[in-house]
């Protein structure tokens, strides 16, 4: 990520209460953290929105055009993301329609990734519009998913490239003796 802008990452949580707890204000604070030992730390500026709905996704898109995107939270096991309804609860969102999403932002929005169980699924479908798309293709549990996102931050905060930093991400997890180091899946967009 070679840039003499400012690389911003927008991060979406959403944790419904009707799914099981996630430990998403750690792995926010554990990218901010990352991202501020980093040798390039003065390269990034990270927005956040927590308890995300639907809705506001197109409407953080649409105010902060960032580089990348990087949702937390739970998937189900047909490829659906889910964010929260008006109470808090699981509203879940097809693949086709994020990728709709993204399709319209593809000029802004260089990276996704998907932090999330079972989001491959999403993934494959974003991956026609976005540069780079991070997914897992299983069920990934909370440590393993901070410590990807550690090792991934980690590295782009030292200059490396989103392929390089995916290894490392994957990487991280391997070294924590965690063996979900194969979850993540990078795609790419063909020609880009």
């Amino acid at each position: 990520m070679n840039s003499d802008h400012p690389i911003k990452i927008l991060f979406l949580a959403s944790d419904p209460s009707d799914a099981s707890r996630l430990r998403l204000g750690q792995e926010l604070r554990d990218i901010q953290e990352r991202l501020q030992l980093g040798k390039y730390r003065e390269k990034f500026l990270l927005e956040q929105r927590m308890s995300v709905r639907p809705g506001d996704i197109s409407q953080a898109l649409l105010d902060f055009e960032r580089d990348i995107v990087h949702f937390s939270g739970h998937g189900t096991n047909t490829g659906e993301l889910c964010f929260e309804d008006e109470l808090g609860k699981i509203q879940s969102v097809t693949p086709n329609a994020l990728a709709a999403l993204f399709a319209l932002v593809d000029e802004q929005v260089n990276c996704v990734v998907l932090n999330a169980c079972y989001s491959e699924t999403q993934a494959k479908a974003i991956s026609q519009h976005i540069n780079f798309i991070i997914g897992m293709n299983q069920a990934i549990g909370d440590k393993a998913a901070i410590a990807f996102a550690v090792g991934f931050y980690k590295a782009l905060a030292a200059n490396r490239s989103i392929d390089k930093a995916y290894k490392f991400g994957c990487v991280e997890i391997q070294i924590k003796g965690i063996p979900e180091y194969l979850t993540p899946v990078l795609y790419e967009k063909k020609n880009k």
